[in-house]
């Protein structure tokens, strides 16, 4: 474990939050909140990971198949992209279903709003959020942690002088809700969600839609607070509103359950005990007290948060608010401590967010305030909800990857039968937009844009962090009993999908790359057409994952033949008019060259088909094509942003890379850190897909070498990051200074051979394992070959070249 310099890992501010997207986030991995930090009245916005709208139901389209033919013939012989658009439409479903807000907790003192010395804080390093002020001689003081451990929100107020603190605590919620007094230290709040949350409602209707039947359709939940004192007295009355009165300190413990029970089963009534399982949890939690429960949450959360630590030197900064250092950077001021800090605060949201059997992180992580949320706050798996899990393995937080892989099981599963209705193929599918219940179909009920809804990508690109799973832990059992029965069945879709063009080629049809358009000869937009270049990218992507598991594992060795034979004859990537790589199969004119998507990109990142060594010519047209979006505006949103970041990491552009991070930081992140989407919108992946980013800049491990700071920018002169990961289960350390490597620590717990590129103009001076014994390693073309022992530690000390 690492330790950090104090103050170095907190977020914190002089005066509560304004607005929601000011609030401090905490969180369990399934159970979260928002700390507003307020004076007069305290605001927690509370959430459940499984509080969705809607029920389990059938969003297939079971006419799209009919259509199918009509737009392969559009595309591939008459080339009318504008008519096969229409004929998109006809093969859409249903939009998918809405996150929801539990609701919230609001305390309301009564000392007053005449404070002095305000003080409110997020620890990354402990995931409490603190407040702390003075109203005359007398301290206030809070902390508010969400415990995994016994998965209950803690609050707990403190004073400097007894019998000080008195005040009144109520529940409610924007959804459907009632309240009671379950005795004179506990309340409830019992609720449900609607059945329907259109998210795209702009008429005059009611967009939200509950089940009348009281007894009906529609996901329950049960929120339960307890009051634990020292020292006054506590009381309910008849609206459950709980007082408080001259109490020397005060705990609050709260519980929450929701009805959800699978994606495949009703949440309806009567399927759990809520109120049971809420009040479990509450005596557990209340027989602990405090200072136990605070100790297991901190020494669990821990486990995961200090595998990692990251100092990229300058000044201490830590004394400066955060938002007053956010300030100084957009004014041009250089904080190299809180670029360190929005790294921890990225691996913060996402433990915080996606823990082991919960629901994974959403476009909000967990946390959200609407009952229409943005995009329905789903899972959106053209870009955003991969990028959430970009860092999970490189930041040493594997553990938080699982519940994406829960989420890909279910969608193998409803996957199959929108292969069967929409293209006739067998394997799986899933578009782009995803919910609680799953759902794989192409939405927009008819009038969905084609160029988001209309794209059968979203299940192979997932498998992709399946295979990064396996690449970095070297867990066999992993790629044999889970990974690969769901890449080979991902990978069996696209044998039956693919089709031929006029040149042999196997391409994809209808093919959109997302959520761009272009110019048809004859200057009209349009989206569909045929082997996109995200397309064949990720195909290659996921066929040549499903070899390589072949072989790993021994088995489907006439599958993989296969595939080769498949991978052989796809549609090469392409270089246009502009020396770009080309989006499309034909070399189109683009109606946004700024486009926010660089999803032709994706073979340089987060995929490895384009690399500086070994396709040059590639590398260098998808450079061309980043200067070109960059040049039209692109990156206008955090988690564009993030990517473009990455992008120039794996070109090895390291002071490009920096430019942007600093962009990010002065566009698109909010006071609380927050990735922001224009206008204002919270979108957690710019957080998740930066965090990743800035680990890209300082370790690669995607072409099978081990490269140390390929991407680091001259602003980054001396610092050092320890416990990131490399594939092949390495981890890594690295020390640096004036711009050079001086040391290079690797841990593995298995038996190995590494190939490591080490910076131009520099040269390993001697590597010694632990007991400093010397260790033989050779050297080729650039490269350092060494062998390392499971449970070893190999230091590697460098010299100028």
């Amino acid at each position: 474990m690492f330790r950090y310099g104090i103050g170095a890992m907190k977020l914190w501010y002089r005066q509560p939050a304004s607005q929601w997207v000011e609030a401090l986030p905490v969180g369990n991995g399934s159970f979260g909140a928002m700390v507003h930090g307020g004076i007069e009245e305290e605001l927690l916005q509370l959430n459940k990971d499984t509080l969705w709208s809607g029920e389990p139901y059938d969003t297939n389209n079971y006419d799209a198949v009919n259509h199918l033919a009509d737009i392969r013939r559009l595309v591939l012989e008459e080339h009318n992209y504008a008519e096969a658009d229409t004929g998109a439409l006809r093969m859409q479903g249903p939009y998918n279903q809405s996150y929801q807000p539990l609701g919230s907790l609001r305390i309301k003192f009564d000392h007053g709003n005449h404070v002095s010395e305000y003080h409110r804080a997020l620890d990354l390093d402990s995931a409490i959020a603190t407040v702390r002020y003075r109203v005359g001689d007398t301290t206030f003081a809070r902390e508010v942690f969400s415990s995994a451990v016994d998965d209950v929100i803690v609050v707990r107020l403190t004073c400097d002088k007894p019998g000080t603190i008195s005040l009144t605590i109520k529940q409610e919620s924007p959804l459907q809700f009632t309240t009671a007094a379950l005795g004179s230290d506990r309340i409830s709040m019992i609720g449900r969600c609607p059945q329907h949350v259109d998210p795209h409602f702009h008429g005059t209707d009611h967009p939200i839609v509950y089940d009348d039947n009281e007894n009906g359709k529609g996901m329950r939940f049960e929120a339960q607070l307890q009051v634990l004192l020292e020292g006054g007295r506590v009381s309910t009355d008849s609206n459950a509103v709980l007082s408080v009165e001259r109490a020397d300190s005060v705990i609050l413990l709260l519980a929450a359950a929701t009805s959800y029970n699978g994606f495949d089963r009703s949440p309806g009534l009567n399927v759990k005990d809520l109120a049971a399982e809420c009040r479990v949890k509450l005596i557990s939690a209340a027989g602990k007290g405090y200072e136990a429960l605070r100790n297991a949450h901190v020494n669990d959360y821990q486990q995961l948060f200090q595998r990692v630590d990251l100092d990229l030197g300058g000044d201490d900064n830590a004394g400066i608010p955060t938002d007053e250092r956010l300030e100084a950077i957009r004014k041009g001021a250089e904080d190299k401590q809180l670029i360190s800090l929005y790294f921890q605060y990225g691996r913060y949201l996402l433990i915080s967010s996606s823990r082991p059997g919960t629901q994974p992180a959403n476009l909000q992580g967990i946390w959200n305030d609407q009952v229409r949320p943005p995009w329905s706050c789903n899972w959106t798996v053209n870009i955003n909800t991969q990028m959430n899990y970009w860092l999970a393995e490189v930041c040493n937080l594997p553990e938080c990857h699982f519940p994406l892989f829960d989420l890909i099981d279910g969608l193998s599963v409803n996957g199959e039968k929108t292969a069967r209705a929409y293209y006739n193929c067998g394997g799986w599918v899933a578009h782009h937009n995803v919910d609680v219940w799953r759902s794989t179909s192409p939405v927009g009920r008819g009038s969905g844009s084609p160029q988001w809804a209309n794209w059968p990508m979203g299940g192979a690109w997932l498998c992709q962090h399946l295979w990064e799973h396996y690449a970095f832990s070297r867990d066999i059992d992993f790629l044999s009993n889970r990974a690969y029965p769901v890449m080979k069945k991902a990978a069996r879709f696209f044998l039956d999908f693919l089709v031929e063009d006029e040149h042999g080629r196997l391409v994809t049809s209808p093919s959109t790359s997302p959520e761009n358009v272009f110019l048809t000869g004859d200057g009209r937009r349009a989206a569909v057409s045929a082997g996109s270049t995200m397309d064949m990218t990720i195909i290659r992507d996921l066929c040549t994952h499903c070899i390589e598991a072949s072989r790993i594992l021994g088995i489907d060795s006439e599958f993989a033949e296969r595939l080769e034979q498949t991978r052989a004859h796809l549609l090469v990537p392409q270089i246009g008019k502009y020396g770009q790589l080309q989006e499309w199969w034909e070399d189109f004119e683009e109606v946004e060259p700024g486009h926010r998507h660089m999803s032709h990109l994706f073979g340089l990142y987060p995929g490895d088909q384009i690399t500086l060594e070994q396709t040059p010519v590639l590398a260098q047209a998808a450079n061309r094509s980043l200067e070109r979006r960059l040049e039209h505006g692109g990156g206008y949103t955090g988690w564009s942003r993030a990517w473009v970041i990455a992008l120039w990491a794996r070109l090895r552009e390291g002071n490009l890379a920096y430019e942007n991070m600093l962009k990010l930081l002065d566009v698109s992140t909010a006071l609380n850190l927050f990735d922001l989407h224009p206008p204002h919108l919270f979108q957690i992946d710019g957080n998740f897909g930066a965090t990743a980013a800035i680990a890209e800049m300082l370790l690669q491990s995607h072409a099978g070498e081990v490269v140390f700071l390929p991407a680091l920018p001259e602003a980054w002169n001396h610092g050092h990051v320890k416990g990131l990961r490399a594939r092949g289960d390495l981890e890594v350390d690295i020390v640096w200074s004036a711009g050079r490597v001086t040391s290079v620590v690797l841990r593995t717990t298995r038996d190995g051979e590494y190939q490591l590129r080490i910076p131009q103009e520099q040269k390993i001076a001697a590597i010694r394992d632990q007991t400093s014994h010397d260790i033989p390693w050779g050297e080729r073309d650039g490269l350092v070959s060494i062998r390392v022992q499971s449970g070893l530690r190999y230091d590697l000390s460098f010299a100028s070249s």
